[in-house]
C-alpha cells in the first residue's frame, strides 16, 4: 500500500487519509479520488493532498473487514455491513456471549493493522445487542494478512449460547428473626434476574434451616420439574458440611464447588442433584446489585457448564464493589469510636400540605413543634446538632433561640427534601462517624429513640444503616454511616432515600419500636390535632 503526498491530478485512484477542508470545500477521510473530486481540489487552490494507494495483493479495509468479521461469527451472530473498515457483530438472539479467548488473541496477533474486540466474556446479551467489532487500522491491508486473520478464527472465535433452562425452583430456609419481608425481597430480586433468560419461578418452599425439611424441599421441587433450583439460606454456608451442601448430598447429589474468588458473592456453593444443578446462593444475591452470583446463574441458565477452572480464574476483576459492610482501616474498632454521631434536623420545608400555616411553627402543649424535635435531639447522645431551614428561616431561628444548634440555610428548599438533605450532609463534621437524620415535623420522636439507634450503630459489625420497625413497617429517624454521605449527596427531588436503604439491606440494623411516635409526621391539620390528643 502506497502513502503519501500526490497533487490533485495525481491523487486519482487514491483515498484521503485525513479529512481536507478550504474554503466552501469539504473532502472527508476516506474519499476515493476521481476527475470530480480532482476538478473540485483544484477549483479551492489545493496543490497538494495525503492518499494511500493500494497496490498488488492488496484489499480494502472494508473488504478485509467483512471477511474477518464473517470468519469470527459464530451460532447467534449477525455481521453489520462494514464501513470505513469497521464491522460490527451484534447478538442475533438473546443469550450469553460466549468468546474463545485463545482465537482473539491469535486474531489481534497477526499483524497491529488487524483489531478484534469483544464484550466480556460470558456477558448476558439481548438481541440486537452489539458485541464484538472487527477494525483495520489502514486503509487497506496485504490480503495474505487478512487470510492468516481468518485462518486464526478457525469456524468462529465467539457465539451466543441461548437460555435453555426456564423453569426455576426456589427454597428458602428460614430462622426465627428473618422477616417474612426479606425472603419475599428475595423471590422479588430472583424474578427480576430471571426475567431476561425467559426463566420463571416454578415454585417456592420455605421451610426451617434444617438438613432433612431442606432435603425434602429440594427433592419436591425436583420432582415437579425444576430445571435448577436455588436455596436461600436463613443463615450463610459455612463449610461442606454445613446445613445446605449436607441436605443435597444426603439426596444423592454432589458438590462441585463452593467459594468463588468475586466479592461479593464469595460464598456460593454450586451443586448438582438428579442431574440438574443446585445453588446455594450467598447472601448478596438477596440484593439486585450485580455480584458473583450473577456470573455463575446467567450461564447455568445457558446450559453452560461452569467448571472449578473457571471459577477460580475469576478472581481478577472479581472485586466488583466495595463491601460496605467491611470495617475500614480508618475506622476505630471500639464502640464508643463508632458513636460519634452528629443529627441533622430539617426544617426547611414550605408545609405545603396544611393549606397555609407553617407546621413546624404550629404548637403543642404552647411549644413550637420544631422546637419540641429539637429539644429531643439535644437531650440525646448526638454530639453535634445542625439544623437545616429554608422556609420561613428567621422564624424557624426565633423558634430555636437559646438551644445549642447549627444553623445551615438551604437556598433550594423549594425543590424538595433531598436539597436539605444534602446541605445538612455537607455540614456534617468531619469528625462524625455517621449523622441521624430526623424530620422536623415529628414531635413524638424521642432521646431515648435516637440513643437506641445510636447504640445500635456499629460499623464494626456492618451495622451502618440504622431504622426503627414496627411491623415490618420502618420509619423515622434513619442513621446513615458516613459511608454513605457521598450517596446522600446524589438524591434529587422529594423522594428521600429510601432506594439507598434498599440498595444496601446487607448493612441494615433493625431496631424495633413501639408506638407511632417513629411514623407520625404531622402533614395535614388532623394530623396536627391527632398529635395533640397524644
Amino acid at each position: 500500500m502506497k502513502f503519501g503526498p500526490a497533487s490533485p491530478a495525481d491523487a486519482i485512484g487514491g483515498v484521503t487519509v485525513h479529512t481536507l477542508r478550504q474554503g466552501s470545500l469539504v473532502l472527508k477521510k476516506g474519499t476515493a479520488i476521481g476527475r470530480a473530486e480532482v476538478e473540485a481540489l483544484t477549483r479551492a487552490g489545493v496543490e497538494e493532498i495525503v492518499v494511500v494507494r493500494l497496490e498488488e495483493g492488496d484489499i480494502s479495509e472494508d473488504a478485509a473487514a467483512a471477511s474477518i468479521a464473517q470468519a469470527v461469527a459464530g451460532e447467534g451472530i449477525n455481521v453489520e455491513r462494514a464501513f470505513t473498515g469497521r464491522a460490527n457483530l451484534f447478538a442475533g438472539r438473546a443469550g450469553v456471549l460466549v468468546v474463545d479467548r485463545a482465537r482473539v488473541d491469535r486474531i489481534n496477533g497477526v499483524d497491529e493493522a488487524i483489531t478484534f474486540a469483544t464484550l466480556s466474556a460470558y456477558k448476558p446479551v439481548v438481541e440486537g445487542e452489539m458485541v464484538a467489532t472487527v477494525k483495520l487500522i489502514p486503509f487497506g491491508v496485504e490480503a495474505r494478512l487478512c487470510d492468516a486473520a481468518v485462518a486464526a478464527a478457525a469456524d468462529g472465535a465467539l457465539r451466543i449460547a441461548p437460555y435453555v433452562i426456564n423453569r426455576v425452583g426456589i427454597v428458602s430456609t428460614v430462622l426465627p428473626g428473618l422477616s417474612p419481608k426479606v425472603v419475599e425481597k428475595t423471590l422479588r430480586v430472583t424474578a427480576e434476574r430471571l426475567a431476561p433468560a425467559g426463566a420463571t419461578i416454578l415454585a417456592e418452599r420455605r421451610v426451617p434451616h434444617q438438613e432433612t425439611a431442606l432435603k425434602a424441599a429440594i427433592r419436591e421441587l425436583l420432582d415437579l420439574g425444576a430445571e435448577l433450583v436455588i436455596v436461600f439460606g436463613a443463615s450463610a454456608i459455612a463449610d461442606r458440611r454445613d446445613v445446605i451442601p449436607a441436605a443435597i448430598t444426603d439426596l444423592g447429589g454432589t458438590i462441585e464447588h463452593f467459594g468463588m474468588p468475586v466479592d461479593p458473592g464469595n460464598l456460593l456453593l454450586i451443586g448438582n442433584a438428579g442431574g440438574r444443578p443446585v445453588l446455594g446462593a450467598p447472601g448478596c444475591a438477596r440484593s439486585p446489585v450485580e455480584n458473583g452470583f450473577d456470573w455463575v446463574l446467567m450461564r447455568l441458565l445457558a446450559g453452560l457448564k461452569v467448571t472449578r477452572a473457571e471459577l477460580t480464574a475469576m478472581g481478577v476483576g472479581g472485586l466488583l464493589m466495595e463491601i460496605v459492610t467491611r470495617p475500614q482501616p480508618r475506622e476505630k474498632l471500639d464502640s464508643d469510636g463508632n458513636r460519634n454521631v452528629a443529627a441533622i434536623l430539617l426544617a426547611a420545608g414550605r408545609s405545603t400540605r396544611m393549606g397555609g400555616p407553617n407546621k413546624l411553627l404550629a404548637e403543642i402543649g404552647g411549644r413550637k413543634l420544631v422546637r419540641i424535635v429539637a429539644e429531643q435531639v439535644l437531650a440525646s447522645k448526638a454530639h453535634d446538632v445542625i439544623v437545616v431551614t429554608g422556609h420561613q428561616a428567621d422564624q424557624i431561628r426565633a423558634a430555636l433561640r437559646g438551644l445549642k444548634v447549627t444553623f445551615v440555610h438551604n437556598p433550594d428548599f423549594a425543590e424538595g427534601l433531598a436539597s436539605s438533605v444534602k446541605a445538612g450532609i455537607a455540614a456534617a463534621p468531619d469528625h462524625a462517624d455517621g449523622a441521624v437524620i430526623c424530620l422536623g415535623d415529628m414531635p413524638l420522636i424521642s432521646s431515648d429513640l435516637i440513643d437506641r439507634l445510636i447504640e445500635a450503630f456499629a460499623p464494626d459489625r456492618g451495622q451502618l444503616i440504622v431504622v426503627p420497625v414496627s411491623n415490618n413497617r420502618r420509619g423515622n429517624p434513619v442513621l446513615w454511616s458516613r459511608r454513605f454521605f457521598h450517596e446522600l449527596m446524589t438524591l434529587d427531588g422529594d423522594i428521600g432515600a429510601r432506594h439507598l436503604i434498599a440498595r444496601h439491606s446487607e448493612a441494615v440494623a433493625e431496631v424495633v419500636v413501639e408506638g407511632h411516635g417513629a411514623f407520625l409526621d404531622i402533614d395535614t391539620p388532623q394530623a396536627l390535632e391527632a398529635a395533640r390528643r397524644e
